[in-house]
């Protein structure tokens, strides 16, 4: 089974570390195919942000859905997410919504804690987005800069644990999920220091997509995820534009 490891910004190095975690967690035979974008930026953290990643992400998807079994958008946030649905035949995942619905199994109510406060609003409407704000305790955000996004999860782990167990005490949260892309691989060393379970974006989204491939759902040809209608495109990057057009390449 290959599974595409899509990271719609521009830092490689945060893409090995959720490659990294991914391979760790992956079973037998699972290849990890890590793909990370050309232009954007080193990490999302806006709504605008966002936007620009999910096309991007769009784009990375047409040209390399033919060669895996399913796909992770690698962002917490999910950007792309419900579009690259539309489009493609594949399973393809987000990051947060594998990590939320992971966190459904494991308690009532999930806490997010992430390390930028910028992050807040639009982690927000993701959870909204996906329909799962009631299930969510609270998010709660770093208030201090970091000196490098690759590092942020070592140099603020305290700090983040201590935000952690605050939103098992003050919001009741059953279970835990520490957002963002550089925040890969913490769960698995901090897990022993918060009393309840503590979900890792990547591993939740690495066997979601490892179960969607092996069932072979087939792609819709009714309702809201039905590949759109071909429609004449301008300007488009080449791949994106067959896709849409609904022409091979």
């Amino acid at each position: 089974m290959k599974v595409l490891l899509l990271n719609p910004n521009i830092s490689g190095e945060i893409t090995r570390l959720m490659l990294d975690v991914g391979q760790r967690a992956a079973a037998p035979g699972t290849e990890l195919i890590p793909c990370t974008a050309t232009r954007g930026v080193p990490y999302i953290a806006t709504r605008a942000e966002a936007q620009i990643g999910g096309a991007i992400a769009l784009e990375m998807l047409a040209e390399r859905h033919h060669e895996v079994d399913a796909a992770i958008i690698a962002a917490f946030g999910d950007p792309g997410l419900f579009a690259a649905r539309e489009l493609f035949d594949i399973p393809v995942i987000g990051l947060a919504e594998a990590a939320m619905l992971t966190a459904c199994m494991a308690g009532r109510r999930f806490a997010i804690v992430t390390f930028a406060q910028a992050l807040g609003p639009w982690y927000e409407e993701c959870v909204r987005a996906h329909g799962l704000w009631e299930r969510c305790a609270g998010i709660r955000m770093l208030d201090q800069s970091f000196a490098h996004i690759s590092d942020v999860a070592t140099e603020k782990e305290d700090l983040l644990v201590a935000l952690a167990n605050r939103a098992v005490i003050e919001d009741e949260a059953d279970v835990l999920i520490f957002a963002g892309a550089p925040l890969s691989g913490l769960a698995e060393r901090v897990a022993d220091q918060v009393p309840v379970p503590v979900i890792d974006q990547v591993v939740a989204a690495v066997k979601q997509a490892e179960a969607l491939a092996a069932l072979r759902l087939r792609k819709a040809t009714a309702g809201t995820y039905r590949r759109p209608n071909a429609k004449p495109t301008t300007g488009l990057a080449a791949a994106l534009a067959a896709r849409l057009e609904h022409r091979d390449i």
